[in-house]
């Protein structure tokens, strides 16, 4: 007799446990898919980099809430919302640009106060440097090299 061949495959026989090495971009979308339902990418990097992209007076006038089918919605305050909106097309090149690609084509403004950025931490004061290093330092013409280097000794030898 021959076997049949095209057959469903029998119920009992088990899923191999190890199928070989996976590329990681391979495992990336099943992983991200959950997070990415609630939140776009651009979305994300939008909220994530909201003072980057406005500067610190613009950031703190709005903040980003979400952005669906091209239209970025900005919680402000009334009066923000009037100065934005006249901006409308400066706010959406900075984001574009920030992107990489035309995203926002509309802005929408949610009436609220933004929450307060982060207060940043103040520069820790200048560290003093060990004499061999300073009179190395000193030894060098001025310059933006020897600035750089002072900048970059104050770093390795500040405490913190």
């Amino acid at each position: 007799m021959t076997k049949k061949e095209g057959g469903p495959a029998p119920l009992s026989s088990p899923a191999p446990a190890y199928r070989g090495p996976h590329e990681l971009g391979a495992l990336i979308p099943r992983l991200a898919r959950p997070a990415f339902r609630r939140r776009s990418a651009a979305a994300a990097q939008i909220i994530a980099d909201w003072p980057a992209i406005m500067g610190p007076e613009l950031a703190a006038m709005a903040e980003p809430v979400k952005l669906s089918a091209g239209t970025l919605t900005l919680a402000c305050t009334g009066p923000a919302a009037m100065e934005l909106s006249l901006l409308g097309p400066v706010v959406m090149d900075r984001v574009n640009a920030h992107l990489g690609r035309v995203a926002v084509s509309r802005l929408s403004f949610r009436q609220r106060a933004p929450r307060a950025l982060p207060a940043r931490k103040p520069a820790p004061p200048p560290a003093e440097l060990p004499q061999g290093t300073a009179a190395r330092l000193d030894s060098l013409p001025e310059g933006e090299l020897r600035a750089a280097l002072e900048r970059m000794a104050q770093g390795v030898f500040a405490k913190g």
